[in-house]
């Protein structure tokens, strides 16, 4: 740590590349299922933000979707944002490696997070600072099903241990609402419950069985709608 919520640069999010490179393909049914969620329907003049963007997948899909006027993804994964900058094809979309929002006082009219706010250790210190950076009204979309309330918790902590370069938190859901909330947030949450069909893949080590995986993306995932108050 180099200050209250800025944490060092690391070189992939994954110890393997391949599951890496793989994510944003995993990810991208979710995504389009969140960005259907979104209350905000008009983007055309909006500046969005995406924290922990990896590499990128889900800014680009959000202006297929919804297309805004810039965006900014940052990371803390220097290969992840280097690919994701590779990838932009010319959208209004800029990737940088960073961890904190300074400097970015009241730009952003929305910010997004998916399967990040488990990551961040100083979760106090990250919902002052995307508070900061939103304009007065904007909303940041928190996506995440991992959390203590997850019966599944106990085998993935172990898991994120041994195949991510990260330090494993520990919060339930009430955790992250209280913080928000604390940090100036009007708090609001419900359960993403993906509505699409998931493709049977074989047992893994994230998931126990089928009927696990279909719990926890019906179930378990939770998206947060957090307001700056004007």
């Amino acid at each position: 740590m180099t200050g209250r919520g800025e944490v060092k640069p690391i070189d992939s999010w994954y110890v393997d590349l391949e599951a890496e490179n793989a994510m944003g393909e995993g990810h991208a049914p979710i995504w389009r299922h969140l960005i259907g969620l979104v209350m905000e329907r008009d983007l055309s003049d909006c500046t969005v933000l995406d924290f922990g963007c990896n590499q990128g997948g889900f800014l680009r899909h959000l202006h297929a979707m919804l297309p805004f006027k810039r965006g900014l993804g940052v990371d803390i994964a220097e290969k992840s944002i280097e690919k994701a900058n590779q990838l932009r094809a010319g959208l209004p979309i800029r990737y940088e490696v960073r961890s904190t929002m300074q400097g970015e006082d009241a730009r952003f009219d929305l910010a997004f997070s998916h399967e990040v706010i488990y990551l961040i250790p100083d979760i106090a210190a990250h919902a002052a600072d995307i508070l900061s950076a939103l304009k007065p009204g904007g909303v940041y979309y928190a996506v995440t099903g991992c959390h203590t309330d997850n019966p599944l918790w106990p085998r993935w902590r172990k898991l994120v241990a041994e195949r991510t370069n990260t330090v494993v938190q520990d919060r339930s859901i009430t955790d992250y609402a209280r913080v928000f909330s604390e940090a100036g947030f009007e708090v609001f949450g419900r359960r993403l419950r993906f509505e699409g069909f998931l493709p049977y893949s074989g047992a893994s080590g994230w998931m126990p069985d089928f009927a696990d995986e279909l719990d926890y993306y019906g179930q378990t995932k939770i998206l947060f709608r957090l307001v700056k108050p004007r």
